[in-house]
């Protein structure tokens, strides 16, 4: 892979990233809101990640095809998508959607978000950002030598 090549890589990880921790930070935003646009609370939301390839590449001989999902260029961005699971039920008679009618009178459903969860998974982009940066810094240091060499 060229330099360029690591680079392109790495920043596609940010932009990925990035866009990831901006989706968990829309969820803790909304980890108290129980009415939306839509009529319901608030659905917790998640990124979907892919693997960039391009064709054609050369593939190991020894290696079987189920194994081989060639040679990766970065990841992208697939699609956000909603996390249809019921969120819990807190009875609370008094809060202005609580159901008024039925089994479930006097209770509010909340959205589906777990605090703790999306802490997790900020860490965790965070951490995957900061790799990123650091592969960014790394290749800059080593064209940097390469430069130097050169003189």
């Amino acid at each position: 892979m060229s330099l360029y090549g690591t680079i392109d890589t790495a920043a596609s990880g940010l932009t990925a990233q990035r866009l990831r921790l901006d989706v968990i930070a829309n969820n803790l935003a909304n980890a108290t809101t129980t009415r939306t646009a839509n009529g319901g609370p608030f659905e917790r939301s998640r990124v979907i990640f892919r693997p960039r390839v391009s064709e054609p590449y050369w593939r190991s001989p020894f290696l079987p095809e189920s194994l081989d999902n060639g040679v990766g260029k970065g990841v992208r961005v697939v699609k956000i998508e909603k996390d249809r699971t019921p969120g819990r039920l807190v009875y609370d008679p008094t809060h202005p959607d609580a159901f008024k009618t039925g089994k479930l009178k006097g209770y509010v459903e909340m959205p589906n978000v777990n605090v703790v969860t999306e802490m997790v998974d900020m860490i965790d982009a965070s951490r995957a950002y900061e790799a990123n940066v650091t592969l960014i810094n790394g290749a800059k240091a080593m064209f940097s030598k390469a430069l130097e060499i050169g003189r």
